[in-house]
């Protein structure tokens, strides 16, 4: 007998990310529905502005960004990706990895990224629907493994030994078009990672002082080749190599590229609420 509540999910989770039809379990399904939800539902840490917090159970993380039209950040993300490819029969476990993108030198972040592991055909992939800096496709987990990007940026895996990396754990590297440097994005290992420890992560996350996720207003969403931002009022567009900036002047023109470019359905009074524009 079928299941209609996992149906009515995956009917609700498919029509929000645009696919007409059921991905197969597999690496090429898996990469599909990966990059069907980056290229609609956005990544964005509005509800800690507004003192809301940031709830990472599969009830709510669907019922806000599936139901509610809203976006959120990888704890949100990856969540909603993992139970939706559950769901595909593809099961998942989630990793935790420290964030080295724009780290000061001898800096080392905790491990407040999360992204999902999976095992295809004997072989054991990466996948990340909650990393706001750009797009990256899953991998294979094997030292080296390189993937592009439809902005033309190139992705590699590395094994240990990379500078700034944790000895032991696997580096995901970017190396953005007409570039020849490798940037560090995150590092992680495979350890079993429990739900405490993401609920952990998550609160360090969304409450700690002075951090990126408390201290700034932040909405992106991945564009066919390209990446749409707004970090407080400065709003960026990258299509490949090239970017153009603009800031934002008023409520209005903030909520209008919220909604349209960006993607995510919060209410003008919501806008209004944000300490980005009171005072």
């Amino acid at each position: 007998m079928s299941d209609p509540g996992r149906s009515n999910r995956l009917a609700d989770y498919l029509a929000r990310v645009g696919l007409d039809t059921l991905p197969a379990p597999d690496a090429a399904g898996l990469a599909s529905l990966q990059r069907a939800q980056r290229l609609t539902i956005a990544f964005e840490n509005l509800d800690i502005p507004l003192g809301r917090g940031i709830a990472i159970n599969g009830d709510s993380v669907f019922a806000k960004l599936v139901r509610a039209g809203r976006g959120g950040y990888c704890f949100e993300q990856n969540r909603l990706l993992a139970d939706m490819l559950a769901l595909l029969g593809l099961p998942t476990r989630p990793l935790l990895a420290r964030v080295w993108l724009l780290l000061p030198p001898g800096e080392v972040p905790p491990r407040t990224h999360t992204l999902l592991l999976a095992e295809l055909g004997g072989e054991l992939w990466i996948a990340d629907a909650g990393f706001g800096g750009g797009f990256c496709p899953p991998l294979p987990l094997r030292d080296g493994a390189t993937a592009g990007s439809p902005d033309g940026a190139s992705h590699r895996l590395r094994r240990g030994g990379a500078a700034g990396s944790i000895p032991g754990e696997w580096l995901l590297e970017r190396r953005a078009a007409g570039s020849t440097a490798w940037l560090a994005q995150y590092g992680f290992d495979s350890a079993e990672v429990a739900l405490a420890d993401l609920e952990t992560a998550n609160h360090w996350t969304a409450t700690r002082r002075g951090t990126r996720f408390t201290t700034l207003h932040v909405a992106s969403r991945v564009l066919p080749t390209g990446l749409a931002a707004l970090t407080d009022r400065t709003f960026t567009r990258f299509d490949g190599p090239a970017s153009t900036s603009c800031t934002i002047a008023t409520p209005a023109e903030w909520h209008a590229l919220l909604t349209g470019t960006i993607g995510i359905a919060l209410p003008p009074e919501d806008v209004a609420a944000l300490p980005l524009f009171m005072g």
